[in-house]
C-alpha cells in the first residue's frame, strides 16, 4: 500500500512539472503577453489591452478612474515599452523589462495577464507603476 501511495505522488508531481513547460517557455510566453498587450496600446485596442489585465488589475484600474476600462487604460499614461530586453520567471509570476517599460505578470489559467504596467524601479523600495492591482 505504502508503494502505490509513492507511485501516485510520483504521478502527480510529474504531471505539475509537466504543465509548467519549461522556463523559457514560460519565459517566452510571459513576452508574448507583454508585447500584445503593450501592442494594443500602440494600435489603440483597449478592449484587447483590458483583456490582457489581470482581473484585480482591471479593476483597480476601473475604480481609481471611475470609468470603465476601456476609457480607462487609453488615459493611464503607459510609455510606449519598446521591445523586450529580459524576462524574468518566478514559479507563476514574471517581470518583463521592456525598452521603456517594466511590466509584471502573473500566471492564470487561460495564460499570462498583466499585474501592473508603466512600472519604474526606485532605489530600495518597490516599483512605481502607473497601472496595478489593488
Amino acid at each position: 500500500m505504502r508503494g502505490s501511495g509513492a507511485v501516485v505522488l510520483t504521478g502527480v508531481l510529474l504531471s505539475t512539472l509537466a504543465g509548467c513547460g519549461s522556463l523559457a517557455a514560460r519565459e517566452d510566453a510571459a513576452a508574448a503577453a507583454a508585447a500584445r498587450f503593450t501592442a494594443s496600446l500602440r494600435t489603440s485596442d483597449p478592449e484587447r489591452g483590458c483583456a490582457a489585465l489581470a482581473p484585480g488589475t482591471r479593476d483597480e484600474l476601473e475604480q481609481s478612474a471611475e470609468q470603465p476600462c476601456a476609457r480607462a487604460l487609453p488615459e493611464a499614461g503607459l510609455p510606449a515599452a519598446g521591445p523586450v530586453r529580459t524576462v524574468d520567471v518566478y514559479g507563476g509570476q514574471a517581470r518583463v523589462v521592456a525598452e521603456r517599460d517594466t511590466l509584471f505578470l502573473s500566471s492564470f489559467p487561460g495564460g499570462w495577464k498583466v499585474t501592473a504596467a508603466g512600472c519604474v524601479p526606485r532605489a530600495e523600495r518597490p516599483y512605481r507603476c502607473l497601472v496595478k492591482g489593488g
